[in-house]
């Protein structure tokens, strides 16, 4: 038996929560993977972030952490012991700091999972912080976060790259405040219906369809309760909502997942909030979706060009529109999606051989494989 001491378990920090709208659906993300980390090879520190932004030591209890329904959210309550992240060589020191009492290093981090969703937090912001700390963390890098974040830089990124997006025009809170006619003026030219949705927002917060120019005023002003940059695209008549699942590889390539289709029932008339999180909605999730050979080929190839086109790192979920002529836009890139286990991008991998447990380890593993720093 070698006399040399075991060697310790890596350390992952499950950040979740945060200040954005998206909070809930952050919270309800981390229950699952907190629960599928094989805690015989890691040890794993929750460390929530509050509305207000706090960072603290939260109640993690799995059962806690869910949606259970529209009454009855989960979230991170700011007033639990605070916690700091401080730089380090590789890893950084966590820290806590009980009331009264001195603080308390609680170890050093090796990985982050950050599973934040939204602004300060899927946008390049934390990923930004953790680049200084130098410690490694899961998923897209500063870049690639706030590019797949901002829907219109986004479809700049993607148009450069030749990849084809829904027309679209953006609208600033300043625009709308002093050239308002100028506005609707713009709008118009992409022809009603239109949709109307935060420019750095998810989870189809703030989203509305708007049918004809008597619409758009509210429709902006709701945008703006998110964010007060707001895009509006034109309406993607006919087609079909097709997703497909983007995970890094060691070797610095991309593999994808079988593509999945939404098919959107009763009242709504798109993939809205309570479509798609609240239960015994009548959405139905084909995964895979009922696709010839060359679509799946298409919708596969067009993802890692998406992926490979913001930069992305460790994981996203490409969403494309196909349209009754057969052709495929992309609607977005998400570099954190909703990854519950009954979660579009789980649920593909799922159907792709790659068990939730796994797609966890994966992401981990990619994380503790790369490079601090510039790369």
């Amino acid at each position: 038996m070698s006399d040399q001491q075991p060697q310790s378990k890596p350390v992952i920090a499950v950040v979740f929560g945060g200040r954005s709208s998206e909070h809930v659906i952050s919270c309800a993300t981390a229950g699952s993977v907190l629960q599928a980390i094989d805690r015989d090879v890691y040890d794993v520190v929750p460390v929530g972030i509050a509305t207000d932004g706090r960072w603290v030591l939260p109640d993690a209890d799995p059962e806690k952490l869910r949606i259970v329904s529209a009454t009855e959210l989960p979230s991170v309550a700011g007033d639990a012991t605070p916690v700091a992240l401080t730089p380090g060589d590789g890893s950084a020191r966590l820290t806590s700091s009980p009331a009264g009492e001195p603080p308390q290093v609680l170890g050093n981090v090796d990985v982050v999972f950050p599973l934040l969703h939204g602004p300060w937090g899927e946008d390049g912001t934390l990923q930004g912080m953790l680049e200084m700390a130098g410690v490694r963390y899961v998923g897209a890098g500063v870049l690639a976060s706030a590019v797949s974040m901002d829907k219109a830089y986004m479809k700049v990124v993607l148009n450069q790259a030749g990849l084809p997006t829904m027309p679209s025009v953006v609208v600033t809170a300043r625009e709308w405040r002093i050239d308002e006619e100028g506005a609707r003026a713009k709008v118009a030219e992409l022809g009603y219906p239109v949709f109307v949705k935060p420019a750095r927002a998810g989870s189809s917060m703030g989203i509305s369809k708007v049918h004809d120019a008597a619409e758009l005023e509210a429709a902006i002003l709701e945008a703006q309760q998110h964010d007060p940059k707001v895009l509006v695209e034109g309406f993607a008549g006919g087609a079909r909502e097709i997703e497909c699942g983007v995970l890094g590889t060691l070797d610095g390539g991309a593999q994808t997942s079988v593509p999945a289709e939404i098919r959107i029932g009763g009242d709504h008339e798109f993939y809205d909030f309570a479509a798609k999180y609240l239960p015994e909605e009548s959405t139905q999730l084909d995964v895979p979706a009922d696709l010839p050979a060359d679509v799946v080929a298409r919708v596969q190839e067009l993802s890692v060009g998406v992926f490979e086109a913001v930069g992305c790192e460790g994981l996203a979920r490409v969403d494309f529109f196909l349209m009754p002529d057969g052709s495929l836009v992309v609607n977005e890139i998400n570099t954190m999606p909703g990854f519950t286990p009954t979660s579009m991008y789980p649920r593909m991998w799922a159907a792709s051989g790659v068990a939730y447990p796994e797609l966890v380890e994966r992401l981990i593993s990619l994380a503790l494989a790369r490079d601090t720093g510039l790369r």
